[in-house]
């Protein structure tokens, strides 16, 4: 697999590269371009935004942990946000491609490591922590709700979940979101949700993180979605439909 297959996202090509997950060839789409948009801005602190040159699903997407949207901390690491490789492009090499690509590029800037969030129990909106444990990634810091970080090191130092994410409980009891603009799914399912609650008179509370600091200090653990019911933390998980009715029948 050569180099040339893949492209990185840049101030230059940001406009008009496809965001890989939501693929539109017509029109803009309101979660993609949210996505650029906040892209934008993330490019210039050492983002990496990286993705076959085709249209598909297949990318890889990290930044250095001080300035990565989650409330974990370290000294000189990378947070892994995203690896995704979906349909007949799996089993090919990129994912396995992808990492190194990762792996090199940390090593190359002398950084202690990658870290990335996962649970006990795999969640669909997470990255595969089987596959990344492959390469060496182990759990260094787990929450009661069955939340773990990762991290592969390269120098024995290991990153932490910052102490406001362990209580994992705010003082608001409706139904509370915090989300940031980072997933194109996030505008659709903001607006799904809203549209839910004020039919069925539902009290409800959409937070949008959107510095960088707010981020650091959220309650719960992040990877740019976390939803909050009777003051207690659910889940990171974008919501259906089905998925608020079951969290409110709580």
């Amino acid at each position: 697999m050569n180099n040339t297959d893949f492209i990185n996202l840049t101030p230059e090509n940001l406009a008009n590269e496809h965001l890989c997950c939501i693929i539109r060839s017509k029109k803009p789409h309101q979660g993609v371009e949210a996505k650029r948009q906040w892209l934008a801005d993330r490019l210039k602190e050492g983002h990496v935004f990286r993705k076959l040159d085709a249209r598909a699903v297949v990318f890889i997407e990290y930044a250095p942990l001080d300035t990565a949207w989650v409330p974990i901390t370290g000294d000189n690491y990378y947070y892994l946000y995203c690896l995704w490789v979906s349909g007949n492009y799996k089993g090919k090499g990129y994912g396995k491609s992808l990492m190194e690509y990762c792996l090199n590029d940390a090593k190359a800037k002398g950084k202690s490591g990658i870290c990335m969030l996962g649970a006990k129990k795999q969640k669909a909106w997470l990255s595969d922590q089987s596959f990344a444990k492959k390469f060496g990634f182990k759990v260094v810091d787990t929450t009661d709700h069955g939340y773990e970080l990762l991290a592969l090191s390269f120098d024995g130092t290991m990153p932490t979940f910052a102490q406001n994410v362990k209580n994992q409980g705010i003082g608001n009891k409706e139904l509370t979101i915090y989300y940031d603009m980072q997933c194109p799914y996030i505008c659709q399912n903001i607006e799904m949700i809203e549209q839910y609650c004020v039919q069925n008179d539902i009290p409800v509370s959409l937070i949008q993180v959107d510095t960088l600091q707010k981020a650091k200090e959220l309650p719960c653990v992040f990877n740019n979605w976390g939803v909050f019911y009777k003051g207690k933390f659910e889940t990171v998980n974008l919501l259906d439909v089905s998925a608020v009715q079951r969290i409110l029948k709580k």
